[in-house]
């Protein structure tokens, strides 16, 4: 994946968190949890387009 189209994507994701944040009326600890969602979603997301994640898809858990 090229870098300007992860830049592009984190720059997405920020305005719209920030949209969310600032101009939808939520109690403070749902806005918290969004945010810590959206971060590690963004991380995992970003460790699986640099190709961290991608050796760690044949490894079962409980099964």
């Amino acid at each position: 994946m090229p870098l300007i189209n992860v830049i592009i994507v984190l720059i997405v994701v920020g305005v719209v968190l920030w949209l969310i944040n600032n101009y939808l009326p939520m109690d403070g600890k749902i806005k918290n949890i969004l945010n810590w969602v959206v971060v590690i979603a963004v991380i995992l997301w970003l460790l699986r387009a640099f190709g961290v994640l991608g050796s760690l898809g044949g490894i079962n858990v409980g099964g």
